[in-house]
């Protein structure tokens, strides 16, 4: 029996407590509406996580580094053995001291203002994944009436192109590999209401498509700007009145809406992909994902979160991915080093520094070394060679044509469009306001709560839904309300599911009164909130769960964690369910991380650690790029 209620109507609360309940569930609308998170590299990116921790001998050119993600280890790799070598500058010595940083993160950062103390340094080379991510920069500090700083010449340290991953009867039955398959064959695909019964495969059902979001995510961009170009029948000069052609845009909407979500970053698709798999459900989660050729490799290795940790079994999944080369066109990856010069925070010195290390990772030797890692080499000098073969599911004589990168102009045109063709969602956001969210949020003295810096990241976040987003916010304590009945309640709903714009003004009013309650029934909101959705579910829209809490389950009268995950199990095999998604927020550092990582896998989602409060703003950030 539920213990929640489905609406504030009809419950007697004391003053305080109908109070608070009302402005903290208001408080989550307005903190999970901030776009965004990253597709190769995740949007909370940290020093933490792939931590370069060599320290600077004494007095050397320091050169930071800011990198994207895929490839921390080698870049940590190549950065030590540099600094073990001893190169000068102006007999100065050389300390190079790379800094994990998501693409879209870093570009976010250059242009809007980068916090050291909260960020690391400033980088004097930014390696993002992509080369338009410069584009992208210097258009934005234009915009800003600033000068741009990334250069339009730079080195590309290592190169893999953005591919259609497929598993491989799905390609098959497309034609592959004889057929060229595109971007307009998934066109096709997303009209078709047979969906995969037109080839034969009715137990595959509808075409389902991932794809990750291009304010954040190199992928995410890349295969924006090939799905843009196929439909406009180009190869090169992209243009504005390209893309808002009306055929264009219809059937950029109509790609869109096969979408089964978006992401922060590729690897929520292929860590799904890769436990369905050992489930035997592989064909029914997704169709077709953009991803980078690299990760297809990885998955195909048994490593789709491309990282192998200690005792770790690699295990080939049972049905492999193969790498669809848009017969349109498709772009690479190139993984610039671009050397700010132009930065106001990089003098001379660290300019100079920089470029002796760009020529160091250009050496022969040091480019057969990102074939490792599953990369084409940078340097033309050095052959492509294992792993880029077919027993992994790639073709090293592809892609045949290389797409040219759009106008700065174009590309943030492209990312607005974006935002008007995607498709819409649907989507309970479940906030804890148990007593803890009172506690500070660090011991830097600042007194400020957790519940703080939720509040100040809901100011700016509600604006970041599209108008056609239904949204519905409910908080969960123990004991919330008392029923009618005089039966306790663990959770309410304080704002029903609706047009997310009705509620933007009484949110942004009541942001300024939030106070916590009393513990912490996870269990029971988990499952009833998720069972609202399947409910109320709606094919034409992406339907999640956003669930935040700061805390364990400490609720006596539902300890039963067991049941609740084989009830979305359960529930995910079914057609309607396994399209609802719970993405579950751990906020601060006493949350059950691992009881909400098991929590997403059971709905083929993913979850996402703010165990530092103060990284709140970034989390969110990543959470609501699925939708």
């Amino acid at each position: 029996m539920r213990r929640g209620a489905r609406s504030a109507k009809g419950y007697t609360m004391s003053r305080r407590a109908n109070l608070a309940a009302a402005l903290l569930v208001l408080s989550l609308l307005a903190a999970a509406c901030i776009p965004g998170g990253d597709g190769d590299d995740p949007g909370t990116d940290t020093a933490a996580e792939g931590e370069f921790t060599d320290t600077d001998p004494g007095d050397c050119v320091t050169v930071d580094i800011a990198v994207s993600s895929e490839k921390i280890d080698l870049m940590n790799d190549l950065a030590r053995e540099f600094n073990d070598a001893g190169e000068e500058v102006d007999g100065q010595c050389i300390f190079v001291r790379p800094l994990r940083k998501a693409s879209g993160s870093a570009a976010t950062l250059l242009a809007e203002g980068w916090d050291e103390e909260l960020e690391g340094p400033r980088p004097v080379i930014w390696s993002p994944a992509g080369s338009a991510w410069g584009g992208v920069l210097n258009q934005q500090l234009i915009d800003a009436g600033q000068a741009p700083i990334a250069p339009t010449d730079f080195e590309p340290f290592m190169l893999t192109p953005l591919v259609i991953a497929m598993p491989e009867p799905m390609a098959e039955a497309l034609g592959y590999p004889e057929e060229p398959i595109g971007w307009n064959d998934l066109l096709e695909l997303s009209q078709n209401p047979e969906g995969w019964a037109a080839f034969g495969h009715p137990e595959w059902g509808p075409f389902r498509l991932g794809k990750t979001n291009p304010n954040f995510s190199t992928s995410g961009l890349a295969a924006l700007i090939a799905q843009y170009y196929a439909l406009a029948g180009k190869t090169r000069g992209l243009t504005g009145e390209d893309i808002s052609r009306a055929d264009v845009v219809e059937n950029a909407r109509t790609i869109e809406s096969a979408v089964v979500h978006y992401g922060d970053t590729t690897l929520t698709f292929l860590n799904n992909w890769y436990r369905n798999d050992v489930r035997g459900t592989a064909l029914t989660y997704a169709s077709a994902v953009a991803i980078e050729e690299v990760s297809l490799i990885n998955y195909n290795r048994g490593n789709p979160d491309g990282v192998i940790e200690p005792g770790e079994e690699v295990v080939p999944p049972r049905i492999p991915l193969v790498a669809i080369y848009p017969e349109e066109g498709t772009l690479f990856s190139d993984n610039p080093f671009f050397v700010l010069e132009d930065a106001e925070w990089v003098d001379a010195d660290e300019v100079a520094a920089a470029r002796v290390f760009t020529d160091f990772v250009q050496r022969p030797e040091n480019q057969e070394r990102v074939l490792e890692f599953g990369f084409r080499p940078g340097n033309i000098e050095v052959p492509i060679a294992d792993p880029i073969i077919a027993e992994n599911g790639v073709d090293p004589a592809q892609p045949t044509t290389t797409l040219e990168v759009p106008d700065p102009g174009v590309l943030v045109d492209l990312i607005d469009q974006w935002g008007r063709t995607r498709k819409a969602a649907q989507v309970l956001l479940v906030l804890d306001v148990s007593g803890s969210m009172a506690d500070f949020a660090s011991d830097d003295g600042s007194r400020e709560t957790k519940l703080d810096l939720a509040t100040r990241a809901a100011t700016t976040a509600l604006e970041q839904f599209i108008d056609d987003d239904i949204v519905g916010l409910r908080t969960f304590s123990t004991d919330i309300a008392i029923a009618d009945d005089g039966q306790p309640l663990d959770y309410l709903d304080v704002v029903p599911l609706g047009p997310v714009r009705q509620n933007e003004q009484a949110l942004q009013q009541a942001l300024a009164g939030l106070f916590p309650v009393a513990g912490t029934p996870l269990y029971t909101v988990t499952r009833d909130s998720f069972a609202d959705i399947v409910e109320v579910y709606d094919p034409t829209r992406i339907n999640a769960v956003v669930l935040l809490t700061d805390g364990v389950n400490d609720d006596p009268r539902n300890s039963d964690l067991g049941g609740l995950l084989t009830f979305l199990e359960e529930q995910a095999r079914g057609e309607t369910a396994a399209q609802v998604r719970v993405f579950p927020i751990g906020y601060g550092r006493d949350a059950d991380f691992n009881v909400l990582e098991q929590i997403a896998v059971a709905t083929n989602a993913t979850s996402y650690d703010a165990s530092d409060p103060r990284s709140i703003d970034q989390v969110f950030t990543a959470v609501i790029s699925n939708f």
